[in-house]
This record gives C-alpha cells, sequence and structure tokens, in this order.
C-alpha cells in the first residue's frame, strides 16, 4: 500500500477530531478542474461580455503612449500646436474609455461571480440534504459547514475575476508584445527576455505554495470545528469549569493555523517580491540599452514609449502572478467542497423505485441483521411483524439496537441482511420520499429551528393552518404553555429552543410530528424530558394518535408503553423476549427485572 494511500486511511479514521487534518492531494485535480469550467460555462453569458469588454478597455489604453511617442516625437520639436492638441485629446479620450468599459466589465463579473458562487453553495447545500447520517457522524460539524459558508465565499473572486483576469492579462500580453515590436523590435526582444527566469521560478514554488495553502485550510477547519463544538458545549463547559483549558486548546489551535499561514504568506510574497525584482531589472535594460547601445535607432519619444510598454508589459505578468496565488489558495479550499459534493449518496432510491400508495401499516422484519462499521453487529437476526393499529414497544438496555431498528425502518441507513416490509413492499425497493411522507418520526434529540412556536410546529406540515396547530398541541398537552408565552403561538424562539424547557421542547417536537398525521408512528424517548405530571396530558394525545397507526415506542420510562400491543425486549442486538406487559412480568425474565428495578 502507498505512503499516500495509508495516510488518507489513517485520516479517515481520525476525521470525527476537531484536531485531525483532513486528507487533500498534494497535486491539483484534474477532476476538479473540469467542475470548476463547469460553473464557468454556466455563467459565460456574462463572463463573454466582460471579456469582450476588457478587450476594448485594454486597447483603448495601449493605443494611448501612441499618442504620447507623436507628439513627443513630432509636436514638440516642430512646434505644433495643434497636434499637440490633437494627441492630448485623443489621450483623454483613450483613458475616459478605457475606465468606462473597465466599469462596465467589473459589473458584468461581479453578476457572473454572484452566479457561480449561488450554483456551488446550492449544490453543496442540496448535497449535504442526501447524505446519510454516517457522513455527520464521522466528522465534525464544524468542519462541514466551513465548506458552505467561508470557502464558497473565498473561491468567489478566484472563479469569477480570476478566470477573466487571467485571459484578460494574456491577452493583455499579446497586445503589448505586438504594439512594442511596432515600437522597436530590438527593445521588445530585451523586454521579453525576463520570462523564461520568471516561468522556472514558478515551476519550482508551485508545489510548496499548494502544500502551504492546504496546510491553512486543514489548521482552519480544525479551529472552526473546535470553535463550534465549543458553543454547543457552552453550558458543560461552564459547569464542569473547563474555560482555562478551553483557552489553552484555542490557543494551541490559533497558533498552528498562524504558523501555517504566514508560511504560505511568505511563499505567496516570494512569488510577487521575485516578479518586482525581475521587472525592474528588465525595466533598467531597456533604458541602458535604448540610451547606450541604440542612440542612432532610438529617438526619445520611442524610449520613453518603450519604456511605457515594458512597464505596461510587466504590469499583467505581476498580475498574473497575484491571480496564480489566488488560484492556487482557492483550490486548497474547492478541492474541500468539491470533495464533499463527490460523497457518495449511499440512502438513495434504486433505479426504477416504486411510489408507496397509501400505507396502511403492516411490518415485517426478516431475519435483519446490521453493523454501523462492517465487522461488530448491532443487530442480529431480527423477526417481527406488527398490524395495522398495533404499537410496538422497544426496550432493553442502552446500546442494545433498539434505536437502531427505527432507523431501519425510516431507511435512514441501508439494510445489509435480510428485509424490512411494509404492506408487504420492500422498503428498499420504493422511493424515500413515498416512505417517509407516510412516516412521523421523533428522534431523541428534540431539535428546534430558529422562528416561531408556529413555524416549528408547522415543520411537519407546511400547509397546515393556525387552527391545526392549534389543535394539535392541545392534542399533545402544549397550548398550556404556549398560551402563556409573551406572544402565544408568534413567540419567537432562538436555535435549539433556546429559551424554553427541555420538556417543553420535547412537547413542540412531539406536536411537529403529531400535526403530520403519520401512517406509522416512531416516538425514541419521546416522553424523557416530561415531568410526571406533563406526562399524564401526553398519553391521552398518544393514545389518540396511535388509534389506525401502526406506532414503534422506544422508552426507559416504563409508564409509558404499559398499554402496548406488543412489548419487546432487545439485548445485544437480539429480541429475547416479546409479548404484552402482563405476559413479560409473568414471565419473570429480562422485563420483569427491568420493571422491578425500576418500579422496586
Amino acid at each position: 500500500m502507498s505512503w499516500r494511500k495509508k495516510r488518507h486511511q489513517k485520516t479517515a479514521k481520525e476525521r470525527n477530531r476537531y484536531d485531525a487534518d483532513e486528507y487533500l492531494d498534494e497535486k491539483v485535480s484534474l477532476f476538479n478542474v473540469k467542475r470548476v469550467l463547469g460553473y464557468l460555462i454556466k455563467a459565460q453569458g456574462p463572463l463573454k461580455l466582460s471579456l469582450f469588454f476588457s478587450i476594448l478597455a485594454s486597447l483603448a489604453s495601449l493605443v494611448g503612449p501612441l499618442f504620447i511617442k507623436r507628439a513627443l516625437d513630432e509636436a514638440v520639436p516642430n512646434k505644433d500646436i495643434r497636434l499637440l492638441l490633437i494627441m492630448a485629446l485623443f489621450l483623454t479620450a483613450s483613458i475616459i474609455v478605457s475606465i468606462a468599459l473597465g466599469a462596465i466589465r467589473n459589473i458584468l463579473v461581479a453578476r457572473a461571480g454572484a452566479g457561480i458562487i449561488h450554483d456551488i453553495r446550492y449544490d453543496l447545500f442540496s448535497h449535504l440534504q442526501k447524505l446519510s447520517f454516517n457522513f455527520f457522524d464521522s466528522r465534525p460539524h464544524g468542519k462541514i459547514f466551513v465548506r458552505v459558508v467561508p470557502y464558497v465565499n473565498s473561491v468567489s473572486d478566484a472563479l469569477s475575476n480570476g478566470i477573466i483576469n487571467f485571459i484578460i492579462e494574456v491577452l493583455n500580453i499579446i497586445f503589448i508584445i505586438f504594439f512594442m515590436y511596432q515600437v522597436s523590435p530590438q527593445l521588445a526582444t530585451v523586454t521579453i527576455l525576463g520570462l523564461p527566469i520568471f516561468a522556472l521560478f514558478i515551476w519550482i514554488i508551485k508545489p510548496a505554495q499548494r502544500k502551504a495553502w492546504q496546510d491553512v485550510s486543514n489548521k482552519g477547519a480544525n479551529l472552526n470545528a473546535y470553535v463550534q463544538e465549543s458553543i454547543d458545549g457552552v453550558k458543560v463547559t461552564q459547569a464542569f469549569d473547563r474555560q482555562e483549558k478551553n483557552l489553552g486548546i484555542i490557543d494551541k489551535l490559533t497558533n498552528e493555523r498562524n504558523k501555517v499561514w504566514m508560511k504560505a504568506i511568505y511563499i505567496s510574497n516570494t512569488v510577487w517580491f521575485s516578479t518586482e525584482t525581475i521587472s525592474q531589472l528588465v525595466f533598467s535594460f531597456v533604458y541602458i540599452m535604448g540610451v547606450y547601445w541604440m542612440v542612432p535607432m532610438a529617438s526619445f519619444g520611442m524610449i520613453l514609449v518603450m519604456g511605457n510598454y515594458t512597464w505596461r508589459f510587466w504590469q499583467p505578468i505581476i498580475n498574473l502572478a497575484n491571480i496564480y496565488n489566488t488560484f492556487i489558495t482557492a483550490m486548497a479550499y474547492l478541492d474541500r467542497i468539491f470533495d464533499t459534493i463527490a460523497e457518495p449518496v449511499t440512502i438513495k432510491d434504486i433505479p426504477n423505485a416504486s411510489e408507496f400508495p397509501f400505507v396502511r401499516g403492516h411490518i415485517e422484519f426478516k431475519n435483519v441483521s446490521f453493523s454501523y462499521d462492517g465487522k461488530h453487529k448491532v443487530l442480529n437476526n431480527i423477526n417481527f411483524d406488527a398490524h395495522p393499529g398495533q404499537s410496538i414497544a422497544i426496550v432493553g438496555p442502552t446500546g442494545a439496537g433498539k434505536t437502531t431498528i427505527v432507523n431501519l425502518l425510516s431507511r435512514f441507513y441501508n439494510i445489509e441482511e435480510g428485509q424490512v416490509l411494509v404492506d408487504g413492499q420492500d422498503i428498499m425497493k420504493v422511493t424515500l420520499h413515498s416512505l417517509r411522507s407516510q412516516m412521523g418520526i421523533m428522534l431523541q434529540d428534540s431539535f428546534l429551528f430558529t422562528g416561531t412556536i408556529a413555524d416549528n410546529i408547522r415543520y411537519g406540515k407546511l400547509n397546515a393552518t393556525d387552527e391545526e396547530i392549534k389543535a394539535a398541541a392541545q392534542l399533545i398537552g402544549a397550548h398550556q404553555f404556549i398560551e402563556k408565552l409573551p406572544q402565544g403561538y408568534d413567540t419567537p424562539i432562538t436555535e435549539r429552543g433556546g429559551g424554553i424547557s427541555a420538556g417543553e421542547r420535547q412537547l413542540l417536537a412531539f406536536t411537529r410530528t403529531l400535526i403530520s398525521n403519520p401512517r406509522i408512528l416512531i416516538l425514541d424517548e419521546a416522553t424523557s424530558s416530561i415531568d410526571t405530571g406533563t406526562e399524564q396530558l401526553v398519553q391521552e394525545g398518544i393514545k389518540a394518535l396511535m388509534k389506525g397507526r401502526t406506532s414503534f415506542i422506544i422508552a426507559h420510562r416504563l409508564s409509558t408503553i404499559r398499554g402496548c400491543t406488543k412489548i419487546m425486549f432487545i439485548s445485544d442486538g437480539e429480541i429475547v423476549e416479546s409479548g404484552t406487559h402482563e405476559e413479560l412480568m409473568a414471565l419473570k425474565g429480562r422485563y420483569y427485572e427491568l420493571c422491578l428495578a425500576q418500579y422496586g
């Protein structure tokens, strides 16, 4: 196995750490370059127009020195005031036209850049919506976020303005060479002699520069991941008085980022310094050649104009060096962005997947086995069935595989062995939308979004009316606390439901599930944060909701599941007991022991 593959595998295993650098190819990926071209083609309309106006602006600017040459060589020696004024007028016109066309070009480039960035960010975010839980479980969320916003912003200028400027500067060099050879072929040849030296320098420094900016990308992502993790866990940090420890970690990560940043800046500035040095040497050499070696052939106006063209010739090269620096920096970010877009979507519809009709709710698990890592089985040969209107409770110790069962039913993960059937249809052969749109799922994490109380409830049914929202809240018992809030259902809440209690967050999440009117109901620890008094209200809502629906309830609080049609005790990925509450209590097995431990 090559060193690069070993490095990649090692990084993949450790990528869930905020301080683990992610792997990137040392060479520019041609596949990613093709992706960039694809986005440029989409914006080709404004880009072509901007290129056209850029060429006109460049030509308008380059004819200016010719007016100066004629003024110095003809008008001044002959004291021709009329010709001098005409040349001054033409020079002024060329400057004004160049500025005006350049302004139009800048507007077009900005419009193209905005379109390109919109397309990249949309494609990236759209792809993230389709990725499986495994992708998000295996890396810090801060490293994902930094790709969607800061990285995309960082490549904006390189993909729009940078590409256009690159073409324009190359054309400028060609135009300038043409004009220089029209004025003095000898001095023009002297001017371009520095190019091979500059090209050799760029070729030598390129690998080190790309590696330096990849390191900046890595350390920046690590820092962003830790900052986001720290913000999410700020309450735990303060509870355990870990502020000083965390400050030490952020200081270390910041210093690492600053160190690689300064190294990248030194290398990039070397490119700029070398370009400036070579250009100044060539500029001086042109004057030396013109004054001392070519006096018989060169007029004062010719030498002045050639000096102007020499400066203009190396100015695009300096600009190209800056564009090169920008492009190298952008590629370090583009690698991250395109690697994410290239991440395979493992949970998706198979070709010709069928649409689920109205779900009745007959669920069957047939010889289902599953592992998250491909080695250690979390479920082992699970078999059971549930009929419409039945309520199935799943209990057992932590890590037994309870949540995995409902995750497979929801197709959050692909089934490795066996089959899960709904109304006799294999859920791997139907579309995800037709399956999940008829399921109501409340996970352990009662995540709420920034917005109002009503907005969060309406997340379960986008076209729900205010009356439907209120009815669902009353059914679940959330209406009482909502009415006491300052603005009732229009009360704004922050991300994750800041400002309301954990129990109230769960009530809102449960109401959100209720309003979707699901055919299959999944409640994963739905009452874990609800007090005993509130739970009695919720139980009435649960009973009303479960009527006519197939329901799966995972709960450690056994009072929630006593009335379920069937209770399955899961241990080590297997169903060790199954029956009603009364049957399992009479059996005096694992469930009986669990009840004794909880209620004495």
